[in-house]
């Protein structure tokens, strides 16, 4: 029996601070009996690291130079705009080769042509479009391409439905 008053705080003290210690543990290693006292839901996995970007099947030196451009809805219009774009040489759109190894092109709606990066997918179609996971809504899919003829179609359905399908025809080499 403890008879002094300081004596009987110290040990109430001690016997607390015990208590404290080993409750202290409780909420990370499952608490008394499965209780927990902090956070009872379980942590969540970490995010899965982003899947390796491969590589496009047509390399961006491939694209670089002048082309006439011109758009279809209608696939049956493929022809007449492949005439349409070859026209528009005297005036081409460029695409220029970016410092990264991409290509400088617009994206949609974009006044401010940008680096862009050609990327394949694992369904074997290829790309066109900033950095992130091949098909990813500002991309353009690349629908055929024989090193004279590029026709690309954008992902965004509202970009695709406005612009159509992009027929890039290589203009000849200025004289």
């Amino acid at each position: 029996m403890i008879r002094s008053r300081y004596a009987r705080t110290v040990a109430h003290l001690a016997i607390v601070s015990t208590l404290a210690l080993s409750l202290g543990g409780c909420g990370t290693s499952g608490g008394l009996g499965g209780f927990s006292f902090g956070n009872s839901q379980p942590t969540p996995p970490p995010e899965p690291p982003p899947a390796p970007e491969l590589p496009a099947s047509i390399r961006s030196e491939e694209l670089v130079g002048r082309w006439g451009l011109a758009s279809y809805m209608n696939p049956n219009d493929r022809v007449r705009t492949e005439n349409a774009a070859r026209g528009q040489c005297k005036q081409p759109y460029i695409i220029g080769q970016g410092a990264t190894g991409g290509v400088i092109m617009h994206l949609a709606d974009e006044a401010t042509p940008q680096e862009l990066r050609l990327k394949g997918s694992p369904s074997g179609k290829n790309y066109i479009g900033p950095p992130g996971p091949a098909g990813g809504e500002k991309d353009r899919e690349i629908v055929s391409f024989d090193g004279r003829i590029l026709v690309t179609r954008f992902i965004d359905k509202d970009a695709a439905v406005r612009y159509g399908n992009m027929v890039y025809v290589r203009c000849a080499p200025k004289a």
